[in-house]
């Protein structure tokens, strides 16, 4: 399509803009649910704003160059919200993590959108 690279350079400046906060580190566990465990660490993006009126959610993989390679749509029937996860700097087996992760439960699911 002709406006996909457009869409990700803005998502790039988007990241390059913010600060990324990292609230729950790679082998942390869920606040309300103690059974799951963060296996990328999970954040969210400074002075930005999403669904539910916090910074929009981010994914930090462990490659060096921070470039969102994915982004996961996700629908949450518990919250009754739906949301957009930014990863960034997912290796292709952290990629599956995170997908599977959103969605092993009967209550949320993701779509993943790759990076062309």
């Amino acid at each position: 399509m002709k406006y996909d690279n457009a869409f990700w350079e803005m998502v790039d400046k988007l990241v390059s803009s913010g600060k990324v906060v990292i609230d729950r580190p790679k082998g942390s566990f869920h606040p309300r649910f103690p059974s799951i465990i963060y296996k990328v660490d999970y954040g969210y993006l400074d002075n930005t704003y999403s669904m539910d009126r916090g910074g929009i959610d981010v994914w930090i993989g462990s490659l060096a160059e921070r470039k969102v390679t994915a982004i996961i749509c996700t629908v949450d029937l518990m919250k009754k919200d739906s949301e957009i996860k930014l990863l960034i700097g997912c290796t292709e087996e952290e990629i599956n993590t995170v997908y599977e992760f959103h969605n092993d439960s009967e209550l949320m699911k993701g779509i993943l959108i790759r990076r062309g």
